[in-house]
């Protein structure tokens, strides 16, 4: 599952990495006549929940459509006024924005990948949003073939994201899907390359592809109208979409189901699984026609994920305890539990992340410590090294590594001062190589920051690790150093380290940038997200609180001078530390806030919903409704002064619906007792990850920090 977690943390970094007390500190602000806000019409709502009654004054909000003229009218309000009361920062944004651009090489090439006669790889052009999908045969010095340019697919859209671009074994039929409101609403396609048109055959809404190995046949899953992955269909080409079989159909509302091929390119795997709990099944992908065989059928608690090599499946597993994970083996004759031998152990110490399966090596992915660094392991000679990384702080990413049979492995490396790095590291001879480090322009000199990692002490004695980096020649650890202070702590994701480029725009303004490995994270291995979820989730939020303090006290930065940011459940966490202590925080950033809690678990129409029951808690047990409620933001505003809050929302975001943002800062702006800024910004041509075009992107980025730099009167 290690593909689906990166995917996660891709989108939770993409949330995450664009970047805000109370009251106003800059000449530079509104003008002396205060802009009226919107103010949300009341509509009382009761819902009473283990005899106690809940009352909602903007539950219309999520009870009206989409489409409804007051849902629209509201947020078009809360759009304006944002626009008013910013209007004043349009020249520091398109700065910002030029700025953030000047450090980036528009044209850029990313690292090709070979497979059998073709290489692969991405592009991108100045001046164009997206990415355009590229290959050449036989040598990187034949003519290119453009197989898919992302920019013309996307003309006459406001929101176009691709993603899933698979090849077919031959390399003529390259399949992809493609959502064009941010809904997550993906329209499979499958392109000819022989002829360059795209086939008749088309089904929606899919969440992922397989080819099968007959060039022929596709695997393809269709999610529900809780936009859940529930059904497996198997297509062949040039037949109606209609005629396909359904393969597997998932009846448990809290299960979803998922397909992919082995790296041996041998078998098909169909997946279905929660938060907790998996379950896999087996087909060979010569013989698409046959039926899934199970492998080992579902136990509460237990999860394991398959890879292939020769006769034999690997399985990363939790079962019998294995908090951390371990290894196994089993025949693929008869892969069941029974014959499971293991392969490598279960230690309380370390936490294994994934495994990648070659044919001569297999590459465990080992977190200890909070670091993660490879574990190669060589099949023939028995013997086992580990990639050893030299920065104390770092995070390394499996990239593509789709050939089986290879002596390669490539790894993307980053840290808080060293831009993305793709390396080929040979299993073989322990070298490796540098394929391509992203280039910041403007002459960027790493040695000009530094980056640390310190702890914090949380109020049950946990040491919390916080990263930071800082511009040597702008800090001083006095306690006047702006900070921007990140976290998001959920799902066991690990936030790590990373190079932002972007990033810079504050660093270089003197600002600290930290970021808070909390528990309900997977930084600390399994034990460190289990301490952070259900009846414990409120650690996540005390963490993050002791963290904050921590960096006060050590003189990093002070409460007038601190800013927050969370997206997704990240947002959460935002919402809750500001009811818990609104005077520790200058400035929040809320991006996609899941705020609305309880209301929105308690309905299971809704997309995911009983799927998070495992990580957050059933509201419909009265035990984890009380806990829930004790710290719903939601539920929990109250008659107080608050930090200046800028909230941003995606109209079509199916993970966190636009309605809990909107519900969240009418509720605020009802009851908060400031005169802080209060801000809602709903891009109403967005999904959950936000706006698709790269441009747009920086500009939402410049657009946030010209929200905090005006803040803080910081020219």
């Amino acid at each position: 599952m290690r593909f689906f977690n990166r995917i996660l943390i891709i989108i939770t970094l993409s949330i995450i990495s664009c970047t805000g007390n109370r009251y106003f500190t800059t000449k530079k602000n509104v003008s002396e006549e205060r802009i009226k806000p919107p103010v949300a019409k009341i509509v009382p709502h009761e819902t009473v929940m283990h005899g106690e009654k809940l009352i909602d004054n903007y539950s219309w909000l999520k009870d009206k459509t989409r489409t409804d003229p007051d849902v629209i009218d509201y947020l078009k309000a809360e759009n304006e006024y944002t626009e008013k009361m910013l209007k004043h920062t349009e020249k520091v944004q398109e700065e910002l924005f030029n700025e953030i651009l000047s450090r980036i090489k528009e044209t850029d090439l990313n690292v090709p990948t070979k497979i059998d006669n073709y290489y692969y790889y991405s592009r991108r052009e100045k001046g164009k949003q997206y990415m355009i999908f590229c290959r050449k045969k036989e040598s990187l010095d034949a003519d290119e073939e453009i197989i898919l340019d992302v920019n013309e697919l996307a003309e006459g859209y406001s929101f176009f994201h691709v993603r899933s671009t698979l090849m077919s074994t031959n390399h003529r039929y390259l399949a992809y899907l493609a959502d064009t409101t941010g809904a997550e609403k993906f329209a499979l396609y499958i392109k000819d390359l022989r002829t360059g048109e795209l086939l008749n055959d088309k089904a929606y809404p899919v969440n992922n592809i397989a080819w099968a190995n007959d060039n022929r046949t596709l695997f393809y899953t269709i999610i529900n109208e809780k936009k859940q992955a529930d059904k497996l269909y198997r297509h062949t080409l040039g037949t109606d979409i209609k005629d396909d079989k359904l393969m597997y159909q998932e009846n448990d509302g809290a299960f979803y189901v998922y397909i992919y091929k082995t790296r041996s390119k041998e078998y098909l795997i169909m997946g279905t699984g929660n938060v907790i709990t998996s379950e896999n099944r087996y087909l060979k992908a010569a013989k698409p026609l046959d039926e899934f065989k199970l492998i080992q059928s579902r136990e509460k608690g237990v999860r394991y994920h398959i890879a292939h090599h020769s006769d034999k499946f690997f399985i990363k597993t939790n079962a019998n305890e294995a908090k951390n994970y371990k290894i196994i083996v089993t025949s693929v004759d008869n892969p069941s539990k029974e014959n499971w031998k293991e392969f490598i152990a279960h230690r309380d110490s370390v936490f294994i992340t994934g495994y990648d399966v070659f044919k001569d090596y297999m590459v465990v992915y080992e977190r200890e410590k909070g670091l993660e660094k490879p574990r190669i392991i060589n099949f023939n000679t028995k013997k086992t090294h580990y990639v050893e990384f030299p920065e104390p702080v770092y995070g390394i990413y499996s990239e593509s590594n789709p050939n089986f049979d290879t002596d390669l492995l490539r790894f993307a490396y980053t840290s808080l001062t060293t831009p993305w790095s793709i390396f080929d590291y040979n299993m073989k001879t322990k070298k490796r190589e540098l394929k391509k480090q992203y280039e910041v322009l403007g002459g960027y000199d790493a040695t000009q920051y530094k980056s640390e990692r310190i702890f914090a002490k949380a109020k049950d004695g946990i040491l919390v690790p916080i990263s930071l980096v800082y511009k040597t020649e702008t800090f001083t650890k006095n306690g006047e150093n702006p900070l921007l202070l990140n976290a998001y702590g959920c799902y066991g994701i690990s936030f790590d380290p990373y190079f932002s480029s972007i990033r810079l725009s504050l660093l270089n303004r003197g600002f600290v940038f930290a970021i808070a490995h909390v528990r309900g994270g997977g930084n600390l291995g399994k034990d460190w997200h289990e301490q952070g979820k259900l009846l414990n989730k409120k650690n996540t939020f005390t963490d993050f609180i002791s963290c904050a303090e921590h960096l006060i006290s050590a003189l990093y930065t002070s409460e007038p001078k601190l800013v927050i940011q969370g997206g997704s459940a990240g947002g959460l966490l935002m919402g809750v530390v500001i009811n818990m202590r609104p005077e520790l925080f200058k400035i929040v950033i809320a991006d996609v806030p899941a705020v609305d809690a309880i209301n929105t678990m308690i309905d299971t129409s809704l997309a995911g919903v009983e799927f998070h029951y495992d990580e957050m808690g059933n509201p419909n047990d009265k035990e984890y409704f009380d806990y829930m409620k004790s710290y719903d933001p939601y539920q929990n505003v109250k008659s107080e002064i608050y930090p200046h809050l800028l909230i941003t929302n995606s109209f079509h975001d199916s993970r966190v619906n636009y309605w809990g943002p909107a519900k969240w800062t009418a509720k605020l702006r009802a009851l908060k007792n400031d005169n802080s800024i209060l801000l809602l910004k709903t891009n109403m041509s967005a999904g959950h990850g936000g706006v698709s075009g790269r441009y747009d992107f920086y500009k939402e980025v410049a657009f946030k920090y010209a929200f905090i730099l005006d803040i803080l009167g910081i020219e």
